[in-house]
């Protein structure tokens, strides 16, 4: 006898409606795959268990950009046949739909920090893997292109700062130079006034000569000689000598 037809009909056996569950889910996502590969078609599909649970298949597991294309045809839809006034049902429709994306960027979210990983399969856990080690590459990147501006902002303050203590170097030998450029007139005119206040003194009296005549032919020689005498004493003397040689 052949096989019969199933009744669809909500299963009241609570383990007999998960075991069943599972099988068709499984086999859901396995037709999902199979006509992608098969037809060269997106697939996006999202299955919602009686708890909540989420589990979806996509093409190279690329969810948001088919609910971003699907976004754009459905506004494009929207767009063609909507009506100058807006129905409450436009708003209940916007609503679900951003709360679904929201979920959806949520639990991509949680699958990013390594939470709930028990509902993906090898090939989703192998391209959420990708997906981190290329976030890793970028964030590395940039950390190191970080690194080396700012090491070579140090840097360029460093020449900076060398070449400002060198300028400040290079002044004060200058302030010095010019200091001792002052200071050496000022030393030379003391040590010029100090040699012209020896050269002003007066010279002892040399009294050796006083009663030297010097010898002459004649008694006229004599006192002409005498006279002579007495008139060059007279003047290197003293007033008070030459008046006590004359008396």
């Amino acid at each position: 006898m052949g096989r019969g037809r199933v009744q669809l009909r909500r299963i009241e056996n609570k383990i007999n409606r998960q075991v069943t569950f599972s099988k068709r889910r499984s086999g859901l996502l396995k037709k999902a795959h199979e006509i992608s590969v098969l037809c060269d078609a997106e697939v996006g599909l999202i299955v919602f268990s009686s708890k909540g649970k989420l589990f979806e298949y996509s093409t190279d597991s690329c969810m948001e950009r088919i609910l971003e294309r699907y976004e754009r045809y459905s506004y494009a839809e929207r767009q063609l046949n909507a009506t100058d006034v807006e129905t409450p049902g436009s708003w209940t429709f916007e609503h679900a739909k951003l709360k679904a994306r929201l979920e959806v960027l949520q639990r991509n979210q949680r699958h990013y920090a390594g939470e709930d990983l028990d509902s993906l399969s090898m090939k989703e856990l192998q391209n959420l893997e990708q997906q981190l080690d290329s976030a890793l590459k970028h964030i590395r990147s940039r950390k190191n292109q970080l690194m080396h501006e700012s090491i070579s902002e140090l840097q360029k303050k460093d020449k900076a700062l060398q070449e400002q203590n060198n300028n400040l170097s290079k002044q004060m030998k200058e302030r010095e130079k010019q200091l001792a450029q002052q200071h050496t007139p000022w030393e030379q005119q003391n040590h010029d006034h100090l040699n012209s206040s020896s050269f002003g003194l007066p010279h002892p009296f040399n009294n050796n000569h006083l009663g030297e005549v010097y010898p002459t032919a004649g008694d006229n020689g004599e006192v002409e000689g005498s006279s002579r005498q007495q008139q060059q004493n007279a003047a290197v003397m003293p007033p008070w000598m030459l008046r006590h040689l004359n008396g």
